[in-house]
């Protein structure tokens, strides 16, 4: 169960996205593990993709067919990862697009493939192929809570948000779900995030918008380093609003519109990291006063990526010296450790580089029971800030992964 409990999904359907699911028993049977977005005609598609270098096959199909022509279809799999597998699996990524392409009576590349599950083994082509007629013919507006639990691996839970808001006067709808749990980590993590909005948006600046929100959320979040080979966030605007084409970063509706889109990609993120393998606690790592962004980035990473910090929180053992280590390991220059400060929540443990005069063990203790937790780094240094979304090392993570098949 994620840190804070199960939160009911209400999603609202976006006009000119259909969606259909079907179960293909890739790698099991409970639930549906195979879906179908349906995208209207001039729906405008941004992306972003995983940068591991060993990406998945449908990752490089997907960014493949979005450079040749226009999406119409998106196709996703749970339970395989089609990756590690070379040609073979770009074949069968192809495979599967032209399964889709020919009952939809599209071309192969209006399909996008994406695919999440284990790595390494072959994808079962001729299981998800039979399911699409089935996903077609299901495809629905208001299917995104099946969407929502039919992409989903080793989540505990489904994943999504809606937001309505006034554009001038316009109402205006972003809806989004997503997936991950374990191998979370920047650039971007074992993640899948598809975003829609009915409003008309011109796709070079749709593109822009995705990566600025992806930046202050999917980018921001580690579970435990690790960065997969399948992760892609999609962002799709259908048009259906009939009102003028957003084309314009001085468009005064750009901002707002870019608030909201940020506001979803940062609830989706913070529900993948609550949903962490194993975690009981959610970490905010706030960095702040530091000479510059890539030195609040590192010191914030070293602190999240820490097992001695994260098994600490755990275990709601007030051991603060693990996260001073943290702090001083960091790869950054000219660190005048007698200026530090750091806090739990607004408990300040370390003053002046050394433990703060006032503090407790039982203030401390008192912090680490609490499920939700901001670690605050205080460097004084300069003007510059960072945060990262993280969670604690438990038994449970060690047992997950120890089992699960990648």
């Amino acid at each position: 169960m994620p840190v804070g409990g199960v939160v009911a999904l209400t999603l609202k359907a976006i006009s000119g996205i259909r969606i259909g699911t079907a179960s293909a028993g890739i790698s099991q049977t409970i639930r549906d593990d195979v879906t179908v977005f349906e995208l209207a005609a001039d729906t405008q598609v941004a992306a972003v993709f995983t940068k591991n270098k060993f990406c998945a096959a449908p990752v490089t199909l997907a960014k493949k067919h979005l450079k040749e022509s226009t999406a119409k279809y998106l196709l996703i799999n749970s339970g395989n990862a089609n990756a590690g597998l070379g040609d073979v699996g770009l074949l069968s990524a192809q495979q599967c697009c032209q399964g889709l392409a020919a009952i939809a009576n599209v071309e192969a590349a209006n399909v996008l493939p994406f695919s999440t599950g284990v790595i390494g083994e072959p994808l079962p082509v001729d299981k998800l192929t039979a399911v699409l007629q089935g996903a077609v013919n299901n495809v629905a507006e208001d299917n995104w809570p099946s969407a929502a639990k039919a992409i989903m691996t080793t989540d505990t839970c489904e994943k999504g948000c809606s937001r309505t808001f006034e554009l001038n006067g316009t109402e205006a709808t972003i809806t989004g779900i997503a997936k991950g749990s374990g191998m979370i980590h920047p650039n971007m993590a074992t993640m899948l995030s598809y975003i829609a909005t009915d409003m008309p948006i011109q796709q070079e600046l749709l593109q822009k918008m995705l990566n600025k929100a992806a930046d202050v959320s999917f980018n921001r979040i580690t579970v435990d380093g690790d960065t997969s080979t399948n992760d892609a966030v999609v962002l799709m605007a259908t048009s259906k609003v009939d009102v003028p084409l957003i084309d314009s970063q001085d468009d005064p509706r750009y901002g707002l519109f870019l608030s909201k889109l940020k506001e979803v990609c940062c609830y989706l993120a913070e529900a993948i990291v609550r949903d962490g393998e194993g975690a009981t606690k959610l970490i905010n790592i706030q960095v702040e006063h530091a000479r510059s962004e890539q030195d609040a980035k590192e010191v914030a990473y070293t602190i999240a990526q820490s097992p001695l910090v994260k098994t600490a929180f755990f275990a709601s053992n007030p051991n603060w010296g693990r996260i001073l280590a943290a702090v001083g390991r960091a790869n950054i220059a000219n660190l005048n450790v007698d200026k530090v400060s750091i806090y739990l929540n607004d408990v300040c443990i370390v003053d002046a580089g050394k433990r703060a005069e006032d503090y407790t063990e039982e203030q401390g203790q008192a912090v680490m029971n609490q499920e939700e937790i901001t670690v605050r780094v205080c460097l004084a240094q300069g003007d510059s800030k960072f945060s990262v979304l993280t969670c604690d090392l438990s038994y449970d993570y060690v047992k997950i992964n120890a089992e699960y098949r990648s």
